[in-house]
């Protein structure tokens, strides 16, 4: 428990950063900042957004799920690696191949065809984890009471999908919040780039803090929908569960043709639209934009930052992810809510937020790797955490208890059971922050160390300066 409060305390900096220049404006500064046709436009941007994103989100995931793990689909697996993919490619860079290609995407319908494509992966990845690790003897029963298979879906599978789902659906609520290369790029106003725009041309804090408090409000309402959906209900089981392979359900011809013609659609949309536009940039540039020695420094930096980004923030979860699932209480889900509001922020506030208490308080830590990777772990803590609680849930408690009744410490007994029943929500969480560590970009150009360059913030940097083609070896 106090780790787990001494890591929501430090999830709330920003929080404070942002809550001390309001106090410092007054109260009617503050009325003045929010009460604008300006802020109402924005909140409807951003609701629609999540409306229309969030649903299409879970659908596409977990069918593409259902496809992969609970049916003969040919070249299922393969089609499983190529459905998470989409997580290498960084949103903004989705979002310039887009552009890229049809210059005249714009507004609200092109910020959610480009979020699902960026971002359904989110969920897919839990739900299939989830469907790989369920007893086949739930879908006996279910047959044995003479269900078919689409109701033996909705009936049986779809209930013990519910902790994965809504936490995939957090993560991607929480992105379309703290997203802005990927809506800056096609010109669809929201809080996150209204918020970076007053910080770079007008440096008008106030409003933008202003701006940043709607935004941790909006994540407080996912917050409460998600915990109202997670429920009571008891997912893990004592033991294997039956010894033998999941069930593989037959497709027929016309389901076949259908689901393989999903997978390449959405293969076509997620992969093949940025290759293609990266592609034509690295044939225009030859053989010359390989030889940028920048280019290979900007790999090592991103995998070293990467790595010790994932490692710091999956430890950094156990004791949160434990919390939840075998001591939750209010003062729990309070912690675990601290860790979501900083990470709804924009990197851009985050960011600032730790430079002004790193100058005030710690000017040794100010531009170093150590906050750097504090910045990542406040930012990303829900990846891991989200993946981890899912792992746990998975994880009988009985068997815990029996590991501590033989004379084991608790830690040990969570070290040696639990963690290793849960290691593959673990490894989940972990790729999943090594890979947004790599994706990341304004907090990195911010708080990174005179020199350091990361393959996002070296793209950024060449596409600003028109130079695609030297852009495009980087993502």
């Amino acid at each position: 428990m106090a780790v787990s409060v001494v890591i929501s305390l430090l999830a709330l900096l920003p929080l404070i950063f942002v809550a001390g220049v309001s106090v410092q404006q007054g109260w009617q500064s503050i009325v003045t900042l929010l009460v604008r046709p300006r802020v109402g436009e924005l909140l409807l941007n951003t609701l629609l957004l999540m409306l229309l994103t969030l649903p299409l989100c879970i659908a596409l995931g977990v069918a593409l799920a259902w496809l992969t793990e609970r049916t003969r689909l040919p070249g299922r697996r393969l089609w499983s690696l190529l459905a998470t993919a989409p997580l290498a490619i960084p949103a903004f860079v989705h979002s310039y191949a887009w552009v890229s290609v049809a210059p005249s995407l714009h507004g609200l319908p092109a910020a959610v065809l480009i979020s699902v494509i960026a971002y359904f992966p989110f969920l897919y990845l839990p739900v299939a984890a989830t469907l790989r690790r369920l007893d086949p003897a739930l879908d006996d029963v279910g047959q044995s009471l003479g269900l078919k298979p689409w109701a033996v879906f909705v009936r049986v599978v779809l209930p013990q999908l519910r902790v994965a789902i809504g936490g995939g659906t957090l993560l991607v609520g929480l992105h379309l919040l703290a997203e802005y290369g990927l809506y800056a790029l096609i010109r669809f106003d929201t809080f996150t780039t209204a918020i970076y725009d007053q910080f770079q041309s007008a440096f008008n804090g106030p409003a933008a803090n202003m701006m940043a408090g709607v935004l941790a409000l909006c994540c407080l309402l996912l917050l409460t929908i998600e915990a109202s959906t997670r429920g009571s209900a008891r997912y893990a089981r004592v033991g294997s569960g039956s010894a033998r392979a999941q069930l593989l359900w037959a497709l027929r011809p016309g389901q076949q043709l259908a689901g393989l013609g999903l997978m390449l659609v959405t293969c076509a949309l997620t992969l093949g639209v940025p290759l293609w536009t990266l592609s034509h940039w690295l044939a225009a540039g030859g053989m010359e934009v390989w030889r940028n020695d920048e280019l290979w420094e900007a790999v090592w930096q991103t995998l070293a930052l990467a790595s010790a980004g994932a490692l710091l923030t999956t430890l950094a979860a156990v004791p949160a992810a434990w919390l939840s699932v075998r001591a939750p209480s209010r003062l729990q889900r309070l912690l675990e809510g601290c860790n979501y509001l900083s990470s709804s922020l924009p990197g851009i506030v985050v960011a600032l937020a730790l430079v002004t208490v790193t100058i005030q308080f710690a000017r040794p830590l100010y531009q170093t790797l150590v906050t750097v990777l504090l910045a990542y772990l406040l930012m990303f803590l829900p990846r891991a955490l989200v993946s981890l609680r899912t792992g746990i849930a998975q994880a009988p408690v009985e068997l815990e208890n029996i590991a501590r009744s033989l004379g084991l410490a608790p830690h040990q007994a969570l070290w040696r059971v639990t963690l290793r029943l849960a290691a593959p929500g673990a490894a989940a969480g972990a790729a999943l922050v090594f890979l947004a560590v790599c994706n990341e970009l304004t907090a990195t150009l911010l708080l990174a160390p005179s020199g350091t360059r990361t393959l996002a913030t070296g793209f950024w940097a060449m596409s600003s300066e028109i130079d695609y083609a030297a852009a495009a070896p980087m993502p």
